[in-house]
């Protein structure tokens, strides 16, 4: 155990993590939940900070368990390959990546009951039931795009996967229920589409950001395209 070596970014990150879940669960007259989380931007609840705030927060004790194992293997790799600095960067545009997509997501989502991106002076419940033709479940709809709160790492943790699955595809990973290796090449993809399928069936009571896994795995593909040059090395986007 002594000889495990965590890059600098990647031990901030774990630490900052395990900072925010804590604060969520020892200071609860704060709700952290509720400020720190990002809403839809035409939320009454949406603030500046949350697209920042949200990839710190956590819903769980499993949700933060297997992002932060997954950033610390993955991120740990990375972060030694392309340094501190291309490594941050990476990291928090493939989880504003994730945000964006599920925030194209919602709009669309908003457009198909309103015929708008924005529910203007619509909001309120009950003229919502008076003002719109809208059924019961597209009412549903509407209030938790407004009012459910996303958070997590995992946007950008998904965008750390697919980086890794491009530049080590023969790696060999062991997998939850799966007893041999599988080469990174072949158990990521089958992921993205795992998560491509789940987000476009939308099942009764799933929770998951989908679509927002996969803004952050597309974000992260179109990275490291942009960055990878035929020898293998990384160009200097901000230098």
């Amino acid at each position: 155990m002594n000889n495990i070596y965590i890059p600098p970014v990647v031990k901030n990150l774990l630490i900052i993590n395990v900072l925010f879940y804590a604060a969520t669960y020892l200071l609860t007259n704060l709700h952290l939940d509720n400020i720190l989380a990002v809403y839809y931007f035409d939320s009454p609840k949406f603030e500046i900070w949350q697209p920042i705030t949200y990839m710190f927060m956590h819903g769980g004790i499993a949700h933060i368990f297997f992002n932060m194992f997954a950033l610390y293997s993955f991120g740990s790799i990375l972060e030694s390959r392309w340094g501190a600095k291309k490594f941050i960067i990476f990291y928090f545009i493939t989880g504003l990546g994730a945000l964006f997509l599920q925030w194209a997501v919602q709009a669309f989502e908003v457009h198909q009951i309103l015929g708008t991106f924005t529910a203007g002076d619509k909001l309120d419940l009950n003229n919502l039931y008076n003002a719109t033709e809208s059924s019961p479940t597209q009412i549903k709809t509407l209030f938790s795009i407004y009012f459910g709160g996303m958070v997590g790492a995992s946007g950008a943790i998904f965008g750390l996967l697919v980086a890794f699955g491009m530049l080590y595809p023969n790696a060999e990973l062991l997998i939850m229920f799966i007893p041999v290796p599988v080469k990174a090449k072949y158990i990521i993809p089958i992921y993205i589409l795992v998560e491509l399928s789940l987000g476009v069936a939308q099942f009764e009571g799933d929770s998951v950001a989908h679509y927002a896994h996969l803004g952050g795995a597309l974000i992260g593909f179109i990275l490291v395209k942009l960055w990878k040059d035929k020898n293998d090395t990384f160009y200097t986007l901000y230098e």
